[in-house]
């Protein structure tokens, strides 16, 4: 029978038992593999705890929209633009499972409905906490507000850190992957876009 897993930090478990003895073990494997001793004091509970911080950095996978969002729709007068700047982010690049992290700004113009600001946080979240690309996530957080609010427009503007560049292949220190997302007004009207940008200090 599966257990679950409790984060203390998080509203999100995940399905153990089976599941996160399968992970430790392809980790011990994977030690195994590239030289280490397992058995050596440092490393012997290394592949369960990598079982677990994976559950956790992945957690994502674990959530739905609807779930994140739950009751924090209300209704709204109003078209003015709002903007929600530096969401902290942490996510793993699919193409070589190694962490890129930075910051999300998400700027919409309402349409009779708004969202409560910390929801904008968990649905960044919930994207980043799967394996991803970062112009992925840039297009499945505005994707999201879209389907919840029906708004205007919306733009989303993701600055990125990765450790791909920076630890192996190029080893640019200094990198940094800038990406966009934008729909209805944001797309189609340049002041409106341009207004959003220069909130943002671009």
């Amino acid at each position: 029978m599966k257990k679950r897993v409790e984060f203390e930090d998080s509203d999100i478990s995940f399905e153990t038992g089976s599941d996160l003895q399968t992970m430790a073990a392809t980790t011990r494997r994977w030690l195994e593999l590239i030289g280490e001793d397992v058995e050596r004091e440092g490393l012997v509970d290394t592949p369960a705890r990598v079982a677990r911080a994976w559950a956790f950095l992945t957690r994502g996978y674990q959530q739905s929209l609807e779930e994140v969002v739950g009751g924090a729709v209300f209704e709204a007068e109003g078209s003015e633009m709002v903007v929600v700047k530096d969401i902290e982010f942490y996510s793993m690049c699919e193409h070589h499972m190694l962490p890129f992290f930075g910051r999300v700004h998400i700027g919409y113009i309402p349409h009779k409905k708004i969202l409560g600001l910390s929801k904008f946080a968990r649905i960044t979240d919930m994207f980043a906490r799967r394996l991803q690309l970062q112009e992925r996530l840039a297009t499945q957080i505005a994707d999201a507000i879209v389907e919840v609010l029906d708004p205007l427009g919306v733009g989303v503007v993701i600055e990125g850190t990765h450790l791909c560049m920076m630890m192996r292949g190029v080893e640019k220190q200094q990198s940094q992957t800038v990406t966009s997302a934008m729909r209805g007004t944001f797309r189609s009207d340049q002041r409106t876009r341009t207004e959003f940008l220069e909130l943002l200090g671009r």
